[in-house]
């Protein structure tokens, strides 16, 4: 009886674990990235299949489409104020990659149009 009970208890947290976005990269200089034209540019390339991906760019890239889908409900709260930051930026700095994301992820504008709301609430205008 034990031993089942131990099995559901690890079972459960697996479960749950997926349910949740890995905090491994939650601590990334964001500032840093974005100040970098040279950096920026790196993780924009590999966002757009144009270039390499380093282990939190292709993180980022294998999630992002899963969180434009489920509203960012793996999200923890560090990781939507992130989101927040890095979409605020490249909408009011690099208009051009936003273009360029917005085709590659959000083609038929489904994304935008679900969040343009929320968005304008928070002072962004996508």
């Amino acid at each position: 009886m034990k031993f089942l009970i131990v099995t559901i208890a690890l079972f459960a947290a697996v479960v749950m674990a997926q349910d949740k976005y890995t905090t491994k990269y939650d601590n990334i200089d964001l500032d840093e990235i974005l100040k970098s034209d040279r950096l920026f540019s790196n993780y924009y390339k590999c966002l757009v299949d144009q270039g390499t991906c380093t282990p939190d760019g292709r993180e980022l890239k294998n999630t992002l489409p899963d969180a434009l889908q489920t509203e960012c409900s793996k999200c923890n709260e560090k990781q939507k104020a992130a989101a927040d930051k890095v979409i605020r930026y490249i909408i009011e700095n690099k208009a051009e990659e936003w273009k360029a994301l917005q085709e590659k992820y959000d083609p038929e504008h489904i994304y935008a149009t679900k969040y343009k709301a929320e968005a304008e609430k928070r002072g962004i205008k996508i």
